[in-house]
């Protein structure tokens, strides 16, 4: 058995900023155009391209970067356009998408008990296993081509372990093939 983690490609991370003044949203409704949606307001961003979530606590989460430092202009081009000055803009690192390849079909008949104590149920709608890893705090969509998402991950390292330890026991079982 290999050690040799896949390929680990960080696809989304969520942002959230905290201005030492919270952010309006009817401010942000009425002078950038925001769409208020439950308890958040929503706004799209062309440059840097991101979605913007402002929160009931006027915190401004960036969706859709994958680099702090794109997450974090975003956050402060919201400011701008408000006319405020981004000084005392607080950082918080959210979950991760990411995701890797086996390379290799698997076969999903009896993955349940090789997999076990994971929490593995199959998602038909989308034709893959879910399988909650709770040791390494994510959950993971694999489907038999090899392909998986992690999603919910803190760091893609996490995400690297979890996918050297499930080919392992799908290797143990013999479920990998081709």
């Amino acid at each position: 058995m290999s050690s040799n983690a896949p390929d680990v490609r960080v696809e989304n991370q969520l942002f959230r900023f905290t201005h030492q003044t919270p952010v309006s949203q009817d401010d942000v409704v009425n002078k950038l155009k925001g769409r208020k949606s439950g308890t958040f307001v929503l706004m799209q961003l062309k440059a840097p391209k991101a979605t913007i979530l402002i929160d009931a606590d006027g915190r401004i989460v960036v969706h859709g970067t994958k680099r702090i430092e794109l997450a974090r202009s975003a956050a402060k081009e919201v400011l701008l356009q408000l006319n405020r000055d981004d000084s005392g803009l607080s950082t918080e690192l959210g979950p991760i998408m990411a995701s890797f390849d086996y390379s290799k079909d698997i076969d999903f008949t009896g993955l349940e008990s090789a997999l076990a104590p994971m929490e593995v149920e199959p998602d038909e709608q989308l034709g893959c296993m879910r399988i909650n890893d709770a040791r390494h705090e994510l959950e993971l969509l694999l489907w038999p081509n090899g392909k998986a998402v992690a999603l919910g991950a803190r760091h893609p390292n996490l995400v690297a372990m979890s996918a050297v330890v499930l080919r392992e026991k799908i290797i143990s079982a013999g479920k990998l093939v081709g």
